[in-house]
């Protein structure tokens, strides 16, 4: 899952990184991040929260404006788009946030709240038509058509949630990034909306960057997985390799603490020992070196790039395959 690009591919990420300049000095918050996603798939982004998860999916929407890289978007750069051609290009991708109680004004109807992306983007000839259009869009992500009139506060976090994903696919987006959309749910309704996303993928053939902690999640509805740390790629391929065999020390520790439904299976427990270090002063070499059992002297000194195991995995490991 390089960033090399295909005909198949719609996204296609190489060298980005994002530093934010703070009082307290440089965050690095990403680095010479490298991937691409297939037309038509579902990749999942995972790693711990402060790793740069929604920083990169923010970036690649340039909602936070990237410090350097590329993001070729359907073979276009979009770093290199001024502000007209990249509003243009926004009907193309959207985002699903990851609180439903923050992302929804709450001073505005519902009605208002999906048919705003309408009005900006200059879609349906009258309010009578934006109208129709917005309750069917409510009708597909479960809700009904005379919810138009309420607020945000009168409905439950998957309901919320719901509207969310109804104004995201208001312009009939090709590419959404749902940044933690399901995290802050109860398990119960986290089910309801991820079938509601695979559903909603398959009759408008979404790509999606699924953002995600919860490895569960993201082994449920990817095909794809990238792992992040400290805002690095540390391991990427399909999530069938990566569950099975996963290569770097980070993404086997991150599926031993991923909650099973049998309590009495037998499981390899590989306990992450201390915090994840600050991305004002990320450790030398190997980021994740501080924390990784297999660490030696060469870890400190070289960073490592990506060792290709298979057409199907990459890690970023000084001993990928040999541990």
């Amino acid at each position: 899952m390089g960033a090399m690009e295909s005909q198949d591919t719609l996204l296609a990420v190489e060298g980005l990184s994002k530093t934010f300049q703070t009082g307290a000095g440089d965050v690095h918050a990403l680095k010479d991040v490298s991937f691409s996603i297939p037309r038509g798939s579902v990749v999942g982004l995972v790693g711990e929260s402060g790793s740069g998860k929604t920083t990169l999916g923010r970036c690649l929407l340039r909602l936070v404006e990237p410090s350097g890289g590329a993001v070729r978007f359907d073979g276009t750069d979009l770093l290199a788009l001024g502000s007209a051609e990249m509003k243009r290009m926004r009907k193309r991708m959207q985002i699903i946030f990851q609180d439903p109680f923050s992302s929804l004004n709450p001073r505005m109807r519902v009605r208002d709240i999906i048919g705003e992306a309408l009005v900006t983007h200059g879609i349906g000839k009258s309010r009578t038509e934006r109208r129709d259009l917005t309750a069917g869009l409510l009708e597909e992500v479960g809700l009904k058509a005379d919810h138009l009139s309420r607020f945000p506060h009168e409905f439950s976090g998957g309901q919320r949630q719901r509207i969310g994903i109804a104004r995201a696919l208001a312009v009939e987006p090709e590419f959404i990034v749902a940044d933690e959309a399901v995290s802050a749910l109860d398990v119960s309704v986290q089910a309801q909306i991820l079938n509601l996303m695979q559903d909603l993928r398959e009759r408008r053939s979404l790509t999606i960057l699924f953002i995600a902690h919860d490895l569960s999640v993201v082994e449920y509805l990817c095909e794809e997985i990238v792992v992040l740390y400290l805002g690095r790629v540390v391991e990427s391929g399909t999530a069938r390799k990566l569950y099975a065999e996963p290569a770097h020390p980070y993404t086997r520790a991150l599926l031993s603490a991923a909650p099973v439904a049998d309590p009495d299976a037998v499981r390899n427990r590989q306990v992450l020992k201390g915090e994840i270090p600050s991305p004002l002063s990320p450790p030398s070499g190997c980021v994740f070196r501080t924390r990784c059992s297999f660490a030696d002297e060469a870890c400190a000194m070289q960073v490592p790039g990506p060792v290709v195991l298979s057409e199907h995995q990459t890690s970023h490991c000084l001993k990928a395959g040999s541990i």
